[in-house]
């Protein structure tokens, strides 16, 4: 269908055509007069044609126009009508909903009411129960001679004996339960590791005896007015102590390796018999190296003999000084050794790597061969020659933790803990100072005397057990189970021991009767 600009054109192209006919009309009349009329009826004809086809062409646009305009006005009212639709739609679910909240406010308030109610009735119930109970007490503290404070006192100590007893059960049988399980896994593994190393120790002293061949070496000893002697105590560094004793010079020093060097000098120069200052310097300077010697040897063999390589030489050689240490009696290189093997048969029971829990054994004393002019405890001077002779940091921390200066973090250390525990445990390794027995024996006592109702304490078998009496009628059956463990707490947290101490609590009833 021919839009509006279609018969605009259409118009234009009549338009021009009937201008070109005039032109060419004007042209004929000045050529062919005799036609002049004739054209101009036939140009008025094309004319009038041409106007009636335009408006004919306009009015067909027109009604194109309004039919689409009217198409699109249907459309727009059938939206309007949807959308419209869809509000009133919205506006019932809207109105429902609201209806529904209503009912259900109504409902909350109805319930509300009730409750109310309902909580009136609990609470006049309650005032009416506490005064039937307050009656009642008021009864019951006519009728028993009690007053609630005083039933209440009552009841609290029944109670509490009743959980006394209750606890002292539950403790011994947790207790026998718990020895049951652990004695018995850990005499296996310790009987199988003590009866697996059977070391040897030897108990030495700060002193030295010589044997001499007669008495009249003593004065060849001591010289022309004792410059001999002289010579050789500052030249060692020991004390001669020469008196009544026949056959003998005793050679005393706290440092062994210098008392060693001293005894071996003594021994060369009795030997040669010739004593004098300078033969007595030539012969310490050949004992200093025949000891240093030796040191190497011992810690060569240490270190063979436990089956360890790779040691720093520094610490071969602090190894071989600790043959000449002792504690407590017990020569430290044996110890050492000793650890070392049980260290390593722990180890082996409990899944442990094995060289390195007897490399820490080993070197758990090392400190120990340090001299005095390094301070610190012999635990300390171990770390420090460990970490410079850059030593595992697990081996650092077992020698670190053996006396428990800082808390034991792994299982290597828990076993350089023990079997340090065990060698100096074991009966006859050591011995005691008998000023540090007898005030560890006071300690246990004086714990013990500590405790309310104890009458009377013993300390027996070396310090190994205590014995308590106590007083039959301040404590009870159940009571002797908490104080004994009490009282081995306090042993375990304030004093330092080897081995363990039993606490023995006895309790008894005596009656005495005289027949006269």
């Amino acid at each position: 269908m021919p839009t509006i600009i279609e018969i605009v054109l259409a118009v234009v192209a009549v338009v021009l055509a009937v201008v070109g006919f005039f032109a060419g009309s004007a042209y004929r009349r000045r050529s062919e007069a005799s036609t002049i009329g004739s054209a101009e009826e036939e140009a008025k004809r094309i004319l009038s044609d041409a106007m009636k086809n335009a408006e004919a062409r306009k009015k067909e646009a027109l009604v194109e126009a309004k039919d689409e305009i009217f198409q699109l006005r249907q459309d727009a009212d059938k939206d309007i009508r949807e959308r419209r639709s869809e509000v009133q739609r919205q506006e019932r679910r809207l109105q429902q909903k609201e209806e529904t909240l209503d009912r259900k406010i109504d409902n909350l308030e109805k319930k509300e009411e009730k409750l109310t109610a309902r909580a009136k009735e609990i609470e006049d119930r309650m005032a009416e129960c506490d005064r039937i109970k307050q009656s009642q007490m008021e009864m019951l503290e006519k009728i028993s001679g009690f007053s609630k404070e005083q039933a209440k006192n009552h009841l609290l100590e029944l109670l509490d004996g009743e959980l006394n007893h209750e606890k002292a059960v539950k403790i011994l049988d947790y207790e026998q339960r718990l020895k049951e399980d652990s004695a018995r896994i850990a005499k296996n593994i310790l009987a199988q590791a003590i009866q697996r190393c059977a070391a040897d120790h030897s108990a030495e002293i700060t002193v030295s005896v010589v044997n001499l061949p007669n008495d009249e070496m003593k004065g060849r000893i001591i010289g022309r007015e004792g410059r001999n002697i002289r010579a050789l105590e500052t030249a060692t560094g020991v004390d001669l102590i020469i008196d009544d004793t026949p056959e003998a010079i005793t050679v005393s020093c706290f440092d062994p390796i210098r008392r060693e060097i001293a005894r071996v000098t003594l021994e060369k120069l009795i030997l040669d018999g010739r004593i004098h200052p300078a033969r007595i310097e030539e012969a310490v300077a050949k004992a200093t190296a025949e000891v240093e010697a030796t040191v190497k040897q011992e810690g060569e063999r240490a270190m063979i003999d436990a089956g360890i390589h790779n040691l720093h030489p520094e610490l071969v050689k602090l190894l071989g000084k600790l043959h000449y240490r002792t504690s407590y009696g017990q020569n430290v290189l044996n110890h050492s050794l000793e650890v070392c093997h049980l260290s390593g048969l722990l180890a082996a029971e409990l899944g442990v790597n094995v060289a390195m829990a007897k490399r820490a054994g080993l070197l758990h004393d090392i400190g120990k061969a340090i001299d005095h002019e390094q301070e610190g405890t012999h635990i300390q001077l171990g770390v420090e020659a460990a970490k410079k002779y850059r030593e595992n940091e697990e081996i650092i921390h077992a020698i670190h933790a053996h006396h428990g200066d800082v808390e034991a973090k792994t299982t290597l250390a828990f076993i350089v803990q023990a079997a340090d525990a065990i060698s100096a445990a074991r009966p006859g390794a050591r011995r005691e100072n008998i000023e540090t027995y007898i005030k560890r024996l006071e300690k246990l006592e004086e714990i013990a005397n500590s405790f309310n109702g104890v009458e009377d304490s013993y300390a027996i078998q070396a310090g190994r057990e205590v014995r308590i009496l106590v007083k039959p009628e301040a404590v009870s059956d159940d009571k002797m189970v908490l104080m004994a463990r009490e009282i081995s707490k306090r042993i375990e947290n304030e004093l330092d021991y080897p081995g363990q101490i039993k606490v023995n609590v006895i309790r008894e009833s005596r009656v005495v009767e005289y027949a006269k």
